[in-house]
């Protein structure tokens, strides 16, 4: 379960032909992404998720934060954005959901710390 969160994280975290390399291997095509601000599928939608937040925070990366925990296919656990070395500004909890292959399908998440 760590190395599919580890994944999924540095998917966030990644750029351009890396970040495609990523997805590719360790996301279903059909995955499908939900949090309160975005309902996307595929990796294209998910591309544009990730963009946009690389966008909003340029600079900032994804850290794991706290234990991963999970059972079956289903892994949850919390992360923290802000810039490299220090407390993360925003803070979210996700669920994520492997199909058969273990690649991840589905991601449900949730923000628990977001700046005014």
């Amino acid at each position: 379960m760590q190395t599919v969160v580890q994944q999924y994280l540095a998917t966030w975290n990644a750029t351009g032909d890396e970040r495609a390399e990523l997805l590719a291997a360790h996301w279903s095509p059909e995955a499908t992404y939900t949090d309160p601000l975005a309902e996307v599928a595929g990796h294209d939608g998910i591309t544009a998720v990730v963009e946009g937040v690389h966008t909003q925070f340029p600079g900032f990366v994804f850290t794991q934060v706290g234990e991963v925990d999970g059972h079956h296919r289903q892994v949850r656990f919390r992360w923290g954005l802000g810039p490299e070395g220090a407390e993360p500004l925003v803070i979210g909890f996700d669920v994520l959901v492997l199909d058969a292959a273990g690649r991840i399908r589905d991601v449900h998440g949730f923000l628990d710390k977001v700046p005014a």
